[in-house]
């Protein structure tokens, strides 16, 4: 949480406040205890960020690589709200960088992913944020380098596409000259295209 930090001045001489968030990592826990901690992080978030300047009620969710997966999961699914006293509507929309959005035999993975723990426990089809895909999900802004992992590129151009199969806004930006770890630095330039998209975008959807 204290590296994407770097992401915040951008972000924040827009009027944007941010808030980073940690969880357990792989291989000492496994999914879904790293959700948990976002899902708890989100209605942490919630409750305080109004003594920052921020508005409760307008409240967007994203992150690079696992955080975008994680991310996504979190605007997908609709079962955990309750549980941390949070509307139904809590995320006005998601935006993932370079996200994994599906795992098992059709993912593109060379190997299975630590997290997910043992082969037998099915996680795969769980932690995908494809499965969870519906009509009525909150407004998604897809983004990924140009030079990123070539299975992580074609995913998020899959998952786009799905989401505008289900009539769900949804907007696309591809990172120039950017690989999987130049895209989360672009996330952090100060006039930089991922950050100007960023914020059409959640200004678009609140």
């Amino acid at each position: 949480k204290e590296w994407m930090a770097f992401m915040a001045p951008a972000l924040t001489s827009r009027g944007v406040t941010m808030v980073s968030l940690g969880y357990r990592l792989a291989p000492g826990n496994i999914y879904p205890a790293g959700l948990q901690d976002c899902m708890a992080g989100v209605a942490c978030a919630h409750g305080k960020v109004a003594q920052f300047g921020g508005d409760p009620a307008r409240l967007f969710v994203g992150g690079h690589s696992a955080g975008g997966h994680y991310a996504s999961l979190m605007a997908l699914m609709t079962d955990w709200q309750s549980g941390h006293g949070l509307p139904a509507d809590v995320l006005k929309g998601a935006l993932p960088i370079s996200g994994t959005f599906l795992f098992g035999a059709e993912s593109g993975l060379s190997m299975r992913p630590r997290f997910l723990g043992p082969e037998a426990n099915g996680a795969e089809e769980a932690a995908s944020p494809m499965r969870y895909i519906r009509g009525s999900a909150p407004p998604f802004f897809v983004s990924w380098g140009d030079r990123d992992f070539p299975h992580l590129a074609e995913q998020s151009r899959q998952f786009a596409g799905r989401l505008q199969q289900e009539n769900v806004a949804v907007e696309q930006l591809e990172l120039e000259d950017c690989d999987h770890l130049g895209a989360s630095y672009a996330s952090g330039e100060m006039d930089g295209a991922w950050v100007r998209a960023a914020v059409e975008f959640m200004t678009a959807h609140v």
